[in-house]
């Protein structure tokens, strides 16, 4: 049964709410290169269980994007992240927020890796 929300709604709670969560903005700024939860939770200094329910969230949000897998330093198949957004713009003059996304480029994030290594 339909809750008469649009998809447009449900998108601007589930990213409001996403960046509404502590930590959630430390995270994106963290994720700017692919890294591990583990990684991201060593670099925020923030709990692993933390970490990762609000990966979770910035994930649903479709603010970070999960770029594959690669073994951890225990020879673990982990996750890495990264950001999907440079910029994110709430404008709440209206009924409802409008949100304007500044999205990286697959250049950018190539560009940004070379520099990395």
């Amino acid at each position: 049964m339909s809750s008469g929300r649009t998809q447009y709604e449900s998108d601007s709670d589930t990213v409001l709410s996403a960046l509404g969560n502590k930590y959630s903005a430390e995270i994106l700024c963290a994720a700017g290169t692919p890294k591990s939860a583990q990684a991201l939770s060593e670099d925020i200094e923030i709990p692993i269980a933390t970490c990762y329910r609000r990966i979770e969230e910035l994930v649903d949000a479709g603010l970070l994007t999960c770029e594959g897998r690669e073994l951890s330093e225990k020879g673990r198949r982990t996750n890495i992240y990264r950001r999907t957004v440079d910029e994110l713009e709430v404008d709440f003059s209206e009924a409802e927020p409008e949100f304007s996304r500044k999205r990286r480029t697959e250049a950018k994030n190539q560009l940004q890796d070379q520099l990395e290594e």
